[in-house]
Order: C-alpha cells, then sequence, then structure tokens
C-alpha cells in the first residue's frame, strides 16, 4: 500500500484482524458501481488490494483481476482467495501503460505522502485504457498524521481530490461521503471518488 515501513509492519501485524474488519464492507454500493461501469470480462487492477476481497469480489461478478500491495502478509491472504492472483508491488511500481479497464484503489493512497500523489494518480492513467474507470477512497481532513496503531494518513478535502484527479488528466464524475470504522476502532469520513481516464 505505501512505502511507509511502520504502516506496513502493521498491516503484516495485523493482516487477518483487517480481513476480518473488511468483510463488513464487501457488499458497499460504490464496488456494484464501478463493476456496472466496465465491459464484460474487463481487466481491473485493485491497487492496494489488502486480503483481497473486493478482488474476489470483482472476480466472481467476471472480471479480470490483478491484485497489489505493498504487505507481504495480506499478499498472501488474498493469494488463499479462490481466483484472487496477488502480487507484492508498491504504488510507486506501477508502469503499465494502457493495460486496465479499471482501477479500484480503496482506502490505499491515502496512505502515500501529499507529494506523492501527483506521480501516482499519473502512472494510474497511464496504465487505464481511455475511458478507463477509477475509483479511490481517501479520508478527510487536514494535513497527514499516524492513527493509534501508527499508520501514515494523508487526509483530504474533495475539491483537492478534485484538482488532483483533473491535474492528472482524470474527468471526476462522483463524489460520495461516508462514514466507517477502521481498524483502530474510530470513526472516521472519507469520500469515494468515482472517474475516468
Amino acid at each position: 500500500m505505501t512505502q511507509d515501513s511502520e504502516t506496513i509492519q502493521v498491516y503484516d501485524a495485523r493482516a487477518q484482524e483487517y480481513a476480518a474488519v473488511t468483510q463488513n464492507h464487501i457488499e458497499t454500493p460504490l464496488l456494484q458501481a464501478f463493476i456496472c461501469a466496465l465491459p464484460a470480462r474487463a481487466c481491473v487492477l485493485d491497487l492496494g488490494c489488502g486480503p483481497g476481497l473486493f478482488a474476489q469480489a470483482m472476480q466472481k461478478a467476471g472480471l479480470i483481476v490483478e491484485a497489489t500491495d505493498a504487505s507481504a502478509e495480506m499478499v498472501a491472504l488474498a493469494n488463499q482467495l479462490p481466483g484472487v492472483t496477488a502480487r507484492q508491488e508498491s504504488f510507486s511500481e506501477l508502469t503499465a501503460q494502457s493495460t486496465y479497464d479499471g482501477v479500484w484503489a480503496n482506502f490505499s493512497l491515502l496512505h502515500a505522502p501529499r507529494s506523492e500523489m501527483p506521480s501516482h494518480l499519473s502512472r494510474i492513467h497511464s496504465a487505464l485504457k481511455p475511458g478507463g474507470q477509477f475509483h479511490m477512497t481517501v479520508k478527510t481532513g487536514q494535513g497527514d498524521s499516524r492513527d493509534r496503531l501508527g499508520r501514515f494518513y494523508t487526509y483530504y478535502q474533495p475539491a483537492e481530490i478534485r484538482t488532483l484527479l483533473e491535474t492528472a488528466g482524470f474527468t471526476v464524475m462522483k463524489i460520495s461521503p461516508g462514514r466507517d470504522k477502521g481498524l483502530d476502532g474510530s470513526l472516521s469520513d472519507w469520500i469515494s471518488v468515482a472517474s475516468h481516464a
């Protein structure tokens, strides 16, 4: 998910626990909207796939899914799921060109430093086919900080995310707000952004 070693260590140590928390969020309308916006047998990248549950759901829906994560333990969990193929890879290692019909980055890019977000979004835009769908979810707020588990977060406001995406060449279609309890037990506000290349 990120190059930040402390964040990766948290996910390595709590992979099973995170999978249990994530299980409660698989049946999200955001995932269904992403799937419905794609052609049949679309090729999708789950960027920062965690335990692979969303990747598996997309595979079951008929998509061809690649999954990546920076945490070795998360990749190991994901590869235990039928139909999921995951590899350990950071955001900066994405080098694909016009390969994917869609990229799903759900609560993953928020672990990257703000200064690196433009280059990550540029790589994602390059990896998508023209018109390809992009889903990203980040927590809302100001600045950056670590949570009580030690994970690094960068917080965004909707206008900033829209500007970052448009600067990278995306067309923003919808910004959806939400609020959930995360791995550290605290409630957090977030926004999910649907866009296309």
